[in-house]
């Protein structure tokens, strides 16, 4: 038995029925959290020392494409239908050899832990079996837990998106899962589905049945940009074909311009959003869902999205999709001629959407997400002892607004340490950098991106 005890931290739990303690020690056993509490014996086990330090469960990442980890900084100026479309789905993504999709995925996995997100939704355009098994490598070698989401291939986008009547490669993804996937702790299948915005009737519904089949999460683009193309007009139908089809197994990423009335049936039927706030403002997605997910009662996730744009840093989704609904909300109420007296979103709620609500998205809510007996140990500690954090007046709003990745001292996965004193221990992080920067170099040179 392995024993590691986080001690004399402020521990975070996010679970009322732990509560928030201070100068309070969190206990783990072979991976498993078994007791949080104070002056918890140390006897046969490693101690982290937590002390300035607030003990958080480890952020999930509902939505991001981790391969295209090497060509980031590419699409800072990019919208979706202009650029993105033509240049990453139509060219880039096409390019990729398996190994490039190893590399984006360590180095995208390592980019999560490192800024303390443990879990993650890796949305996967994998051009082949070969090419999805190096993915999936990826994440067993980098030690992130994931949901592995197989989506359409990335050969052929006039094959596979814009009313496509082929479905995703059955017989590559029961292989994969079979071979990689179903055995594996810090892993689970989902299917990256194209739904009626860019498939046929007939094939939306098969690529669902599939996924049912197979137990898999289904997690689909919906509702972003004019997609479908008459949303503003009468013949809107919201959901379409997958109207009578939703369950808490439907994952919708985006779904910014669905009408108030169907996130009121999704969310009823138990359908988690992911929304990617800063990616959504800039692409031209449209508003974050989150208001309209808040408003039927549900809890919207957070999601970083396209990492060839933005940092993959799930805390800044937090704070960018919690501030932009504030405004919102704040602007309705100035728009009413009355004085803003308090705020829509807090801190803990933000918090809780990168943290269970993501767990709960991903179907993994009795094993993470918070910090309580019985569940796996991914946990994450911030400084709060520099110029930039002290004094932690609040624990939560310091970790939400005041600390940085810089801060993240500790992060540990099913009871492994990742990042210990700042640092990555993986010597994978040294010794792949060299290959890594050279496949994104190549991977634009041939694509032709002229920066």
């Amino acid at each position: 038995m392995t024993r590691t005890i986080i001690r004399n931290g402020t521990v975070v739990s996010l679970d009322p029925d732990v509560g928030q303690l201070d100068d309070a020690d969190v206990l783990v056993e072979d991976g498993e959290i078994v007791e949080v509490g104070r002056g918890l014996s140390t006897d046969n086990a490693e101690v982290i020392d937590a002390t300035d330090h607030v003990v958080l469960p480890g952020f999930v990442d509902s939505h991001i494409h981790l391969a295209q980890t090497q060509v980031r900084g590419i699409a800072g100026d990019w919208s979706l239908m202009g650029e993105y479309f033509e240049h990453m789905l139509g060219n880039i993504t096409g390019l990729y050899q398996p190994e490039d999709m190893y590399l984006g995925g360590l180095f995208g996995a390592f980019e999560k832990l490192h800024t303390g997100t443990t879990t993650a939704l890796d949305w996967s355009y994998p051009n082949t079996l070969e090419h999805g098994e190096q993915a999936v490598d990826a994440l067993q070698d980098a030690g992130l837990r994931a949901v592995y989401t197989y989506g359409p291939p990335g050969d052929d986008a006039a094959k596979w998106w814009f009313d496509s009547d082929v479905g995703l490669p059955e017989g590559n993804i029961r292989e994969l899962h079979e071979a990689k996937i179903r055995d594996d702790d810090l892993l689970d299948l989902a299917l990256g589905l194209r739904g009626p915005d860019f498939c046929v009737d007939e094939t939306a519904l098969a690529d669902l049945e599939l996924a049912r089949e197979l137990d898999a999460l289904a997690t689909v683009h919906m509702g972003a940009a004019l997609w479908p193309s008459s949303v503003y007009g009468e013949d809107y139908q919201g959901f379409g074909c997958l109207e009578d089809e939703l369950g808490p197994d439907v994952n919708v990423a985006h779904g910014n311009h669905f009408a108030q009335e169907d996130v009121d049936h999704a969310v009823e039927q138990g359908v988690s959003f992911s929304s990617t706030p800063e990616v959504e403002m800039q692409m031209g997605h449209g508003i974050p869902v989150t208001g309209k997910v808040l408003e039927a009662g549900g809890r919207p996730t957070w999601g970083v999205d396209v990492c060839s744009n933005i940092a993959g840093d799930v805390s800044s989704q937090m704070r960018v999709g919690m501030q932009v609904q504030r405004m919102l909300d704040n602007q309705e109420v100035l728009e009413g001629h009355e004085e803003v007296t308090g705020v829509s979103i807090s801190c803990r709620d933000a918090l809780k959407m990168a943290t269970i609500e993501g767990a709960r998205a991903l179907g993994l809510e009795d094993e993470i997400g918070t910090i309580t007996p019985g569940k796996r140990a991914d946990l994450i500690t911030v400084r709060t002892n520099d110029f930039l954090t002290a004094p932690a007046h609040s624990p939560v709003q310091t970790a939400v607004f005041q600390s940085d990745p810089s801060h993240i001292d500790t992060v540990m996965v099913d009871g492994e340490v990742v990042k210990r004193d700042g640092r990555l221990t993986n010597p994978l992080v040294d010794e792949e950098f060299d290959r890594f920067v050279a496949s994104g170099e190549r991977l634009l040179d041939e694509a032709g991106i002229d920066l």
